[in-house]
């Protein structure tokens, strides 16, 4: 799946083309290397995500299409929210 999907259907991000903009500003990471938004994931990927006030690291646990909103988190597990 790619990295702007993820981050979509896992809910971190409201929006694919927000999720697509933070890429294409380099904002997003994935193992320590900046991605673009078509970049593929697989389960165990660490994932960094930089804010203008701060960042969140997480692992993610499996990828899934579709996901109900109660069940999002379940994806993921955070490693580091700083704010």
């Amino acid at each position: 799946m790619r990295i702007d999907k993820f981050l979509k259907i896992s809910r971190i991000l409201k929006r694919r083309t927000l999720a697509q903009e933070a890429c294409d500003k380099g904002k997003v990471s994935v193992n320590g290397r900046d991605v673009k938004p078509g970049h593929r994931i697989k389960a165990g990927d660490v994932v960094e995500i930089s804010y203008a006030t701060g960042s969140l690291k997480f692992r993610i646990n499996e990828i899934k299409e579709t996901v109900k909103k109660d069940e999002a988190a379940s994806l993921y597990e955070i490693i580091q929210n700083e704010n």
